[in-house]
């Protein structure tokens, strides 16, 4: 072999180096972007060879009316469309939902947890911090819930601020509201209906406000929350989910 074509393979091969770190720079800087953006990763580097979504609700679910740039939000038109493409990869197996909102919007709320429900793939939600408030039926809407030691859970009726004009229109309207959390909350787990509406109108927990706050075992024992445990329960269990779907 000549020097020129010793030289000429030398240079592809520098150049085919550089390219491949070019995409895995690339790739890594979507990654962190991803994360950054949406508190979203894919995680994949596991003996069971599970490709699991891992997709965060943090702070305030935000609705139709944009929040505060100071005020931390999950955004429902960024989740609503990443939930669907979940369901229609082939490349992800499971997704781990990450909870620590102090609620939000109550119909973008309930819009995430139907489309979390209504996914085939197998899923897990891990309560860190506090799931509160439109959190609940989030908390419940997968296939298995655990909650850290500390976490909490805040059960309490639907609110709203400023005037109201019709008094006994919007009365029927929230108590219809109501009714739709506390279904979708008692469908998907063990609670009760008549007892979550009794947590719901609670008066002697919070001082200024009707509800009841759960942490931890509390919230196991009413029947809304499956287990107490970390994150590496909630991926033990999720593991086992995707390898019982597999298997049938």
């Amino acid at each position: 072999m000549s020097d020129e074509q010793t030289k000429h393979e030398a240079a592809q091969t520098t150049d085919a180096d550089q390219e491949a770190k070019k995409e895995e720079a690339q790739a890594a800087a979507a990654v962190n972007d991803n994360i950054k953006t949406n508190g979203e990763i894919t995680l994949n580097d596991n003996c069971e060879n599970h490709k699991i979504y891992l997709l965060s609700v943090i702070g305030e679910i935000e609705g139709h009316e944009c929040l505060s740039a100071n005020t931390k939000t999950t955004k429902y038109e960024h989740v609503l469309p990443k939930l669907a493409e979940i369901e229609d990869a082939t490349n992800i197996d499971g997704v781990m939902l990450l909870l620590n909102t102090v609620g939000g919007d109550v119909e973008s709320g309930l819009a995430i947890a139907e489309m979390v429900a209504s996914l085939s793939k197998p899923t897990v939600s891990l309560v860190l911090g506090g799931s509160h408030s439109i959190g609940v039926p989030l908390a419940v809407s997968t296939d298995y819930s655990f909650i850290v030691p500390t976490g909490t859970m805040v059960v309490h009726p639907v609110r709203m601020n400023g005037m109201v004009i019709g008094a006994p229109a919007t009365y029927d309207y929230f108590k219809q509201m109501q009714n739709r959390i506390i279904g979708f909350i008692a469908s998907h787990c063990k609670a009760r209906e008549d007892r979550l509406e009794k947590m719901m109108m609670n008066t002697t927990m919070l001082t200024k406000d009707l509800g009841t706050i759960l942490v931890g075992e509390e919230a196991v024992k009413e029947g809304i929350i499956s287990e107490v445990g970390g994150m590496k329960e909630a991926l033990r269990k999720l593991h086992a989910l995707i390898s019982e779907k597999k298997g049938k």
